[in-house]
């Protein structure tokens, strides 16, 4: 098998293909920390967490929200299946902390409600990070 310098990368949401393309390395949030894949690695199946996906190709870094679902690598393919795909430029920091607010304003009268505010926080903190970082 010829060695690649590169893999293929599909960010993918239940709306739309989001990326597509030849990366150089990819950082992507797991369950359970940050997983980051070079060309030709080993076959790979991950459940993802909230966070942020980091997507190289040659002179470009692409950055994302990304709100769960699973990565697969497998033949130099990388696909991620993600309930939610946003590049920094689609986030505001205004709805993102209006969204903060709501979320820290829910009320938690079982574990469900506490989960989707726990969910939800995060989300929002993930979100404000990414913009903030954006500005440096």
């Amino acid at each position: 098998m010829v060695k690649s310098d590169t893999f293929h990368c599909s960010v993918i949401t239940p709306e739309r293909a989001v990326l597509e393309c030849e990366a150089r390395f990819v950082a992507f949030p797991a369950h359970d920390g940050e997983v980051g894949v070079l060309p030709n690695r080993a076959p790979l199946v991950c459940k993802m967490g909230i966070g942020s996906l980091r997507v190289q190709t040659g002179e470009t870094t692409h950055v994302l929200f990304v709100d769960g679902g699973f990565a697969q690598m497998l033949n130099n393919r990388l696909t991620i299946l993600t309930e939610q795909a946003r590049g920094v430029e689609e986030l505001n920091i205004a709805g993102v902390q209006q969204s903060l607010n709501d979320a820290l304003a829910m009320s938690i009268p079982d574990d469900a409600a506490f989960v989707a505010r726990t969910g939800a926080v995060e989300r929002a903190r993930v979100q404000r990070r990414l913009i903030e970082t954006a500005k440096r």
